[in-house]
């Protein structure tokens, strides 16, 4: 198979999505691959990397979307990459359909197949793909939530780990799956004082488990969120319907219970986004005041930390990549549940339930 590589150009992306050791991988195997000039910089990784490892090295992603069967990428393609997209292609990225209704039409007329990795479920229903990139996020959300605290960048003035004779900053952290958790123990390690909130009961025995003393699990409800509204300084959305968008669980009034000068991090707005106000920003410009609180809403956030990003990302999506080149990818998603419940459109029909009830299209089996 003839695997491409291209640059990501989506603003403030610094993520690749092959690295070296996958480019030996699958030369090894009797593949070819593409790689587009310059593509590995931002993590670090020069285009001699991979021409040591096999690779070719090509000028422009025109290139590569004009040879390549399988484009492997990082981001969903941006408008200006469209028109480079052709039917019976195989693209195999972060779609987040569910949150981009241009996307979705443009790769339903492409008639390429669209594998989402946010969607992949493995045997026991995890979502592999996108484990490791939510645990940068979360991770993430509480050093970001840190710094626009600060009365320089528009926010309290409030340190999360306060001092001797001064509260910590109170965190309200809505969601208790792998971003949440990850929040939870950063900022467990700053000492803040923590809420987290999820409707799942089992889940929330096990956090309540496995946290430190200063992480409080509460069953989250409108009541429950508007109270912690009120004590949050720092409130990190961390909700995950898989492939549909995001519940909204703050209202714009909502945010008038909240301390002027307090900070949202809303992880889930690559899904929409789980606050009323929320609106996607970029790491140039990543923040703006509504009723008096500090939004953060960087769709791309691990994009930031390239390099981490890059190898914590590849070292998932590999084996998948592998499978797709060996069987080819109709026969690999036939085969393999997991590889189908990536397909989200294939040859111009839908093939997620989510992403079809959320625009209201037909759903159709990828099998």
């Amino acid at each position: 198979m003839l695997i491409g590589v291209p640059r990501e150009i989506k603003r403030d992306e610094y993520r690749v999505a092959m690295l070296p050791v996958g480019v030996e991988e699958l030369t090894r195997a009797g593949h070819k691959v593409l790689i587009e000039s310059h593509a590995g910089v931002g993590s670090g990784i020069p285009d001699g990397e991979y021409a040591a490892e096999g690779a070719q090295i090509v000028s422009s992603a025109k290139d590569i979307y004009a040879s390549a069967d399988l484009i492997v990428k990082v981001k969903e393609p941006l408008a200006q990459e469209f028109s480079l997209i052709r039917a019976g292609q195989t693209i195999f990225t972060y779609f987040h359909f569910a949150a981009d209704h241009e996307l979705t039409e443009a790769m339903l007329k492409s008639g390429a197949t669209c594998l989402a990795y946010e969607t992949l479920r493995d045997a026991q229903g995890r979502l592999p793909l996108l484990t490791p990139m939510s645990e940068v996020a979360g991770r993430m959300s509480i050093q970001e939530g840190a710094k626009y605290l600060e009365r320089p960048q528009l926010g309290r003035g409030i340190l999360l780990a306060g001092v001797p004779g001064v509260a910590p900053a109170h965190i309200a952290i809505l969601g208790g799956g792998v971003v949440g958790a990850n929040a939870a123990k950063i900022a467990a390690g700053f000492q803040a004082d923590i809420a987290l909130l999820d409707i799942n009961m089992d889940r929330l025995r096990y956090l309540d488990d496995i946290m430190p003393p200063s992480v409080n699990v509460l069953y989250s409800d409108r009541h429950t969120i508007r109270d912690q509204l009120r004590l949050a300084d720092l409130v990190i959305g961390a909700v995950l319907i898989p492939g549909a968008k995001a519940p909204r669980l703050i209202t714009r009034q909502d945010l008038k219970l909240m301390k002027p000068g307090s900070v949202i991090i809303d992880v889930a707005i690559d899904q929409g986004g789980c606050v009323e106000t929320s609106r996607p920003t970029t790491h140039s410009d990543p923040t703006y005041l509504e009723e008096g609180v500090l939004h953060y809403c960087v769709t791309n956030m691990p994009g930031a930390v390239g390099r981490t990003s890059t190898f914590a990302l590849c070292n998932v999506t590999l084996p998948w990549v592998m499978q797709l080149a060996k069987y080819g990818v109709e026969p690999a998603i036939r085969q393999s549940p997991p590889l189908a419940s990536a397909a989200n459109i294939v040859r111009g029909r839908v093939t997620n339930q989510a992403v079809a009830d959320t625009f209201g299209v037909k759903y159709e089996s990828a099998i």
